[in-house]
Formats: structure tokens, sequence, C-alpha cells
């Protein structure tokens, strides 16, 4: 049976294979340290979980609508408000199966064939296929880790075309860790207000920023680049909600509106139970939050410093999100047990088939010569991985 073009012009989820290959070795008993994993290690807290539990036994397991209940977008209303000082109304937001499905929602309602979507590189692995998927072409400006994986509006300026619809901003980063203070978030405003080009702020990471760093949404820099731009948030970073799938959307109306449209063909409403859960961790209590930065600021001052004192690799410190983006171009075209490295695929294989670490190679998102290392994981384990990392790498 023949597949589609449009199939085999996209490639599976890098982070998800990488993933899963190292949970299947460690179900065979190899002892693997898994630093591909782009989720929080923590459980859901126990009052959201009983929100669920409740949901369940008072029989609240039917079809609801299919862009939300009014429950949960009042809950989103109020935390885009009481958080980022931002008012929409009810038809202004989208519940979806996550904000990977609400980014997917957005390219499908927006992007016209030959469509232009501009994307800095490095960049989250979906980003590109998505827009691929909806007939668009992703525009990637190249950034590194001497400018702090930072785009700037000169560069966004001059990647504009007469077919450019779109940006994506994500700050934090996914897979750099990356933040955007408000004056640099202003500047890039100004290009986009001027060329009237949407924003896709991609805000997953927001609770998850470190050394007291003030988190600014774009959407709320000017009243005038609020009506460009689609705010993405959800659940499963913040309140380690991964599993239950629940993302959200705000923007204009009438994007809004063709979103729902596009979702009432595929998936319909999410998760009822999920909705209700969300509702609780919106709406509940804020204060796991707190201990859970906590402890990833911990991590990343131990992997940082780890990493810093492996010779040949370099690794800035991020403000934000569970990953940090090591530079190894300084190790590629070596040999390390008799076997040459040459690429960051293969460096990230070697340490898989060696030290048995799992990392995902930096070209998965768009940036070769790096590699992602998630500390979403204990601080025993980032010992070990930091240990093996050294031990395979002596000269």
């Amino acid at each position: 049976m023949q597949i589609s073009k449009r199939v085999h012009s996209i490639k599976p989820s890098p982070t998800l294979a990488i993933d899963a290959k190292a949970k299947a070795l460690k179900q065979q008993g190899v002892d693997i340290i898994n630093f591909g994993v782009g989720e929080p290690d923590f459980d859901t807290p126990i009052n959201i979980k009983e929100a669920a539990i409740s949901a369940i036994n008072s029989g609240f397991t039917k079809y609801c609508p299919v862009a939300g209940t009014p429950e949960l977008k009042n809950a989103i209303i109020n935390k885009l408000k009481r958080d980022n000082n931002l008012t929409y109304s009810p038809e202004e937001i989208i519940v979806s199966c996550g904000a990977k499905h609400s980014i997917y929602n957005i390219f499908q309602s927006i992007i016209d064939d030959g469509d232009e979507v501009i994307i800095p590189a490095p960049f989250w692995v979906s980003y590109t296929d998505m827009v691929i998927l909806a007939g668009g072409k992703p525009v990637i400006i190249q950034t590194n880790d001497k400018v702090d994986f930072k785009a700037t509006s000169e560069e966004i300026e001059k990647a504009l075309t007469s077919k450019t619809k779109a940006i994506i901003v994500n700050s934090p980063s996914n897979p750099t860790g990356t933040t955007y203070t408000a004056n640099e978030l202003k500047a890039i405003t100004k290009v986009c207000v001027k060329n009237k080009i949407l924003i896709i702020s991609d805000d997953i990471y927001e609770k998850l920023t470190y050394d007291n760093f003030k988190f600014t949404s774009i959407a709320e820099v000017c009243p005038e680049v609020k009506e460009l731009t689609i705010v993405v948030n959800g659940v499963s970073k913040a309140y380690s909600m991964t599993g239950w799938r629940i993302g959200y959307a705000a923007g204009p109306k009438n994007i809004i509106s063709a979103m729902a449209k596009v979702q009432s063909q595929s998936t319909s409403n999410a998760s009822s139970i999920s909705i209700k859960a969300s509702v609780e961790a919106l709406n509940g209590t804020q204060d796991y939050l707190e201990h859970m930065k906590q402890e990833f600021e911990k991590r990343r001052n131990y992997i940082v410093q780890g990493l810093n004192n492996i010779k040949g690799i370099t690794c800035r410190k991020p403000e934000g999100a569970f990953y940090v983006f090591p530079n190894i171009k300084s190790l590629l075209g070596k040999a390390f047990k008799k076997r040459i490295i040459n690429t960051d695929i293969e460096f990230a294989d070697y340490l898989l088939d060696v030290a048995k670490i799992a990392v995902v190679p930096g070209s998965a998102f768009g940036a070769e010569g790096y590699i992602r290392l998630s500390y979403a994981t204990s601080i025993e384990n980032i010992k070990r991985g930091i240990d093996r990392l050294m031990t395979i790498l002596k000269d």
C-alpha cells in the first residue's frame, strides 16, 4: 500500500525514539542512565490525583465540549491573568490533548501551502515537521552557545519574505534552557507588529526558571502584539502531568475557532478526567512548584559543573527548563576506544553503547555538535552519568 508523500516528508520524533530505546534496554536489565527523557521525574501532586479520582467516581466520564469545559477555560483565563497579566474571553481559549497538539492545531489552522514559519535553532524537534505536515516551509535562524542560543530581532527581520506567516518563540527553550528577557522580546515584537507576523509563544516551561529570573510571555510585552500572538501552555511540565495530555492555547478568536474546527475532526475533546485534574492543578495550591524548582536548580548546578570539568566539553548554565545543551565539537573527529566519532549522532550512539548513557544528539534540534541532557532525574543518576562520561572520554 502506498504511503503518502506527506508522511515521507517528516521524521519520527528522535527524542521519543531514544527514550524508547533506553527504556527497552532497561527492561532487559541493562543499567541505563537516561538523560534523554523530557519529563519531570516527580509524581503528580496528590490533590490533582484526588480530583481525577473524584471525577471518575462522580461519573464525569462522557464527552465534553470540543474546545474544553467552561470550568477549565475559566481556570486558564484566571491563570493567564494572575501569572501573565493577560486577559482573554472563553472564546479565545482552546484545550487540546497536550501542548504539542495545540501547536499542531495552530499550524493546521494558519498555514497554506508554501507559507513560511521562522524557527530559531536549536528548536524543539517537532516544530519543523509539524510545519511541513501543514504544507508550510520552516525557515531556520541558526544560533549557538556564543550568543546564548538567542535569535536577534535583526536576524528575524532579515529572514522575512512575502511568504512569512509566523515565528515561534520558545522561552524557556527546549533543548537549551535559554530564556529571553522582556527587552529582548520587546525588540522581536517590534519586527512582528511592523510586518504583521503571527507569533506562536510556546510557554510550556514558564514555571521552571532559576536564579530569580522573571519569566515574561511575549504576548504581555505590548498591547499590539497580543492580537498577533497565540500563547501555548499546559500542565505537563509544571505539574508533572505529562501523561495526562492537557495543553491549551489562547489567542485571537478567529484562530482559536479554526483550531476548534480542526480538533472537532480529529480528537474532539481532551480526556474528561484529565480536564478535571487540570482544573485543580491551575486553581489549587501552587506550593509544589517551588519545591520542584529548587530541586531542579540544584541538579542544574551539579550537571553544569560536572560537564564543564570534562575536557572537550563546554556547557553554559541555562536559565530555565530542565535541559543542558553542551558543546562537544572539540571531541568530534577523535577516536575513543579505537572508535572514531565524527558526528553528534555517532557520539550519542557511542555513549549509549559503551557508557550506557542515553542523550539526544544536537542535530535532532537543528544544531550539530551539541548534545541534550535532561536533568529530570536524581542527583545520584546525574553523578553516575557524569562519572561514566568522564571515564570513557579520558585520553
